[in-house]
């Protein structure tokens, strides 16, 4: 075994359900073909430091069972090696110091955009190879093809959101429940569909960049309204936390003053308490129509990023860590991990970059595919129907104390952008 053929594997972003999965099978696969495995701790904090120290060792007999558990052994953090040149090199530097040729980074689209630039700036010494990984699903990934942990955080959320229904209904309450999501809405939607929450708002049904606040909290008075029209006092609604990133700049000092950015310049979400500040406008509009009803806003994320993985996220992610291992020995570089109808395939860190931004791509909800439009249809929340039926829009301009004509000047531009019906083209 060379002392300058060492395969390291580090863990950046946020947790997931998974991540020891990937680090046993990695690591297994690696030591089975005589490579030593080190762990690098706590993402590229101290490497990007220059501090070697940090590290373990990792074997068949440390790892063989870690993949039952959620978390990581090897700990994570959002440092960002890329942001300085002398980072950049002090990291590379490091890794040189510690005999590294192959690397495995485990994480989601900042995580991967500092593999590819690692890659790059190592000339050819440094073969690497990143394993996505987020609950958010949000890496540009073939359609239906999911990051690791966003099954189990879902599976798991939905749980949550199932008993806060059950609470819901037996206190004639509502929930606004924040899920994780910084920029796609995926795992809200998913949680959502899969509960059968009462309504599920994400950033991509609105189609802009921006999004007033009074627009999603007009939404949610319309929804509660609409329940109050037909007897029921009690709901759920999932907001992806992403929204907070469609605030205009002056909006969101307005409600959240100066929110502070992480390393990689993103908003830092557990700074902006977006459960209460959507929950405040919406008494508001309430306390303006004469309705009182309690609302209660819910966080859901944390909860969800150390669970133990699902039957699904452990075969999956044993899967990424073999592939992963396996492609660096073989050579391989440059990449990002897939499984694609059982087999795996490769996706080049150029075919991920955004020609625009030179980031790492998104990938968002699609709102035009059956999926999303069967979710909207079994929401209760304002329609354009509701406006076309002048007994229904009757019926909601009372329980909302107003006139007909106003209560569709007050409400029919929520439903402006609604998707058209669902039409299935057949043979």
């Amino acid at each position: 075994m060379s002392e300058n053929d060492k395969l390291a594997i580090v863990v950046g972003g946020g947790p997931a359900p998974g991540i020891n999965s990937v680090i046993g099978a990695a690591t297994i696969r690696a030591c089975l073909s005589g490579i030593q495995v080190v762990g690098i701790l706590d993402g590229f904090s101290w490497i990007m430091k220059g501090d070697t120290s940090h590290t373990r060792i990792l074997d068949i007999e440390s790892v063989s069972r870690v993949h039952f558990r959620g978390g990581s052994v090897l700990r994570t953090a959002r440092a960002n090696p890329t942001k300085d040149p002398k980072t950049l090199a002090a990291s590379l530097e490091s890794l040189k110091k510690l005999g590294i040729s192959k690397l495995i980074t485990i994480g989601g689209d900042d995580t991967a955009f500092s593999a590819l630039t690692l890659a790059e700036h190592s000339k050819g010494a440094l073969r690497v190879v990143h394993v996505p990984k987020t609950i958010d699903n949000d890496l540009d990934l073939p359609d239906s093809i999911p990051t690791f942990g966003y099954q189990t955080a879902r599976h798991v959320g939905t749980g949550i959101v199932q008993d806060l229904l059950t609470d819901a209904q037996t206190t004639s309450r509502w929930y606004f429940v924040v899920a994780m999501g910084r920029k796609a809405g995926h795992l809200g939607l998913g949680i959502g569909k899969a509960a059968g929450a009462t309504l599920t708002i994400i950033p991509e049904e609105f189609g802009r960049k921006i999004i007033p606040l009074d627009e999603m909290a007009d939404i949610l008075v319309g929804a509660i309204v609409k329940r109050l029209a037909h007897g029921r006092q009690d709901g759920v609604a999932i907001l992806a936390e992403g929204l907070v990133e469609h605030l205009s700049e002056a909006e969101l000092k307005e409600v959240a003053g100066d929110v502070e950015l992480d390393e990689h310049g993103h908003i830092r979400m557990a700074e902006v308490e977006f459960g209460p500040i959507i929950k405040t406008r919406v008494q508001a509009k309430l306390k303006e129509l004469g309705i009182k009803t309690t609302l209660v806003p819910k966080n859901i994320g944390y909860e969800l990023r150390c669970t133990d993985p699902i039957p699904f996220d452990m075969e999956y992610t044993r899967d990424l860590g073999y592939c992963a291992a396996k492609y660096l020995i073989e050579g391989g570089s440059g990449a990002m991990v897939t499984v694609q109808q059982g087999k795996f395939k490769p996706i080049k860190f150029s075919d991920m970059l955004d020609p625009e931004t030179g980031k790492t791509r998104v990938r968002m909800v699609n709102v035009d595919t059956e999926s999303y439009k069967i979710a909207r249809r079994y929401m209760i929340r304002l329609r354009k129907d509701d406006f076309d039926d002048e007994k229904q829009l009757e019926r909601l301009a009372k329980t909302a104390k107003l006139e007909p004509a106003e209560f569709r000047k007050r409400f029919s531009y929520v439903v402006e952008r609604e998707a058209p019906p669902l039409a299935f083209n057949y043979p």
